[in-house]
């Protein structure tokens, strides 16, 4: 019977003939899926003729199975072969594959046959071909042949491109004024407008957007005069937010669909998918999706909206009760890998901001909701707290552009970081400075309320300081 640890048998004593028999083109497709599967590592004297004749087996799976396993050699001598597979395979997965096998041979004549096919229909076979290529990239005809895929359709080519094409800082560099922020926005809440308050902040300045905005025309203070507008609104907030956000770092929207009444019992209430509709937009201006989390609350917290349903139980009628809002999780986009942000930190502060004991495991996170007083529509600080836990550093700063009653700032002060919100509703900034002034008695961080002019000459001030050049330049 033939199993896996038969075959490594064989291998091991390099018993040529058990292979040559086993792997005849003339056998049953089962023993060949079977062995080709198992060969695993393969010595340098493997006789590579018993792979390249299965190259034109009728079976795909075969092909491929055969063109990997004599990728295993690295033997340039196979490369008309393999070239001749490429050029001819119709399965696009054996098709990569000959790429990647093209690309282990490591040769120079490789470089026309590879830059055919970054024109390949599969962006997976044209990014196969580009890993091959960047073995060479530094030859003016291998970077003639990549530059035009900047502008590829693929945004994973196109990132790619962008990656290996840049000449500034490299992926294992440290910025030393990366975990740096300007002092001037260090635990301060500013009453005005958000947009024309991040007129005054500098770019590359957060490190942690987390924010809950306003519902559209749902409560007596977020009215706007079509949902169109309101969509406008938070894209020329978030785009802000994107330009004061430092590479790579996160943005962390809490929200969901919002219900309009219905103006009279003959007319329908509207609901807005309001999650659905801002990713698109987001996605747009350079923030690159990461996590889709769900927070739900208990089912006791949600508002009624089945009792007809429950009291007539006809198709059509059917409305559940909410008890979820998407938390989507979003970072800057870059062509740098997250422990590159990593790496920016000392190892004191990276041991010091490690999540301790247990945490949630999977995207759903049951959190009771929070009520207020004065605020109707608040998020609980246990969401908060979550956020700032595994999206930033102690002794980052965090962003709030709809503060509300500071519960981001109350979430940064506990867990050592600062913050900077903005609230342009009066009540709601009074409320939140008791809260925060409350808190920084216990750990000594007196927090600032500004008004927007007092904000915009202290940020001019700072400008001009050698302090901002030290913290921001």
């Amino acid at each position: 019977m033939l199993t896996k640890e038969l075959i490594q048998t064989k291998k091991s004593a390099s018993d040529a003939l058990f292979f040559t028999k086993i792997l005849a083109p003339t056998n049953d497709e089962q023993t060949l899926l079977i062995t080709l599967e198992n060969l695993g590592r393969l010595p340098a004297d493997f006789n590579g003729s018993l792979l390249a004749q299965l190259l034109q087996h009728p079976n795909p799976k075969i092909r491929l199975l055969a063109v990997k396993n004599l990728g295993k050699l690295n033997d340039p001598s196979w490369f008309n072969v393999v070239s001749e597979l490429a050029t001819s395979e119709d399965n696009t997965l054996t098709r990569r594959e000959a790429i990647s096998t093209i690309g282990r041979m490591r040769t120079e004549k490789a470089i026309p046959i590879l830059s055919q096919f970054l024109h390949d229909g599969d962006p997976k076979v044209v990014l196969q071909a580009i890993r091959a290529l960047l073995h060479f990239k530094k030859l003016p005809e291998v970077q003639s042949a990549l530059l035009p895929l900047t502008d590829h359709p693929n945004s994973e080519i196109q990132d790619a491109i962008c990656k290996e094409l840049r000449t500034d800082q490299k992926e294992g560099t440290r910025d030393k004024t990366h975990p740096l922020s300007p002092n001037a926005l260090k635990n301060v809440l500013v009453h005005g407008d958000v947009r024309e308050t991040l007129n005054h902040v500098p770019d590359e300045s957060i490190h942690l957007t987390f924010t809950s905005p306003p519902y559209y025309n749902a409560r007596d203070y977020t009215i706007y005069p079509s949902y169109d507008d309101y969509l406008a609104f938070l894209v020329d907030v978030f785009k802000a937010v994107h330009r004061i956000t430092k590479e790579g770092r996160f943005f962390v929207l809490n929200t969901s669909p919002v219900i309009i009444p219905r103006m009279s019992r003959s007319h329908s209430s509207k609901r807005y998918a309001i999650p659905f509709d801002i990713h698109p937009l987001l996605t747009q201006m350079g923030w690159e999706f990461i996590e889709d989390i769900i927070w739900v609350k208990p089912e006791q917290s949600a508002k009624n909206r089945n009792g007809g349903f429950f009291q007539h139980r006809k198709p059509l009628g059917y409305k559940a009760n909410s008890v979820s809002e998407s938390v989507i999780v979003y970072r800057k986009k870059t062509d740098k890998l997250i422990d590159w942000n990593m790496r920016q930190y000392d190892n004191e502060t990276i041991e010091a901001s490690k999540v301790k004991g247990d945490y949630e495991k999977t995207n759903i996170w049951k959190i009771n909701p929070a009520n207020d007083k004065i605020h109707p529509a608040i998020f609980p600080i246990e969401l908060a707290e979550r956020v700032l836990q595994f999206y930033s550093f102690k002794g980052d700063l965090v962003f709030d552009p709809f503060g509300g009653i500071g519960t981001v700032g109350s979430a940064a002060l506990s867990l050592e970081r600062f913050f900077f919100l903005v609230e342009k509703e009066k009540e709601y900034v009074q409320r939140a400075m008791s809260r925060l002034a409350e808190m920084s008695l216990l750990l000594h961080k007196k927090p600032m309320q500004l008004s927007l002019d007092t904000f915009r000459t202290r940020m001019e001030m700072e400008q001009g300081s050698h302090d901002y050049h030290r913290h921001c330049d």
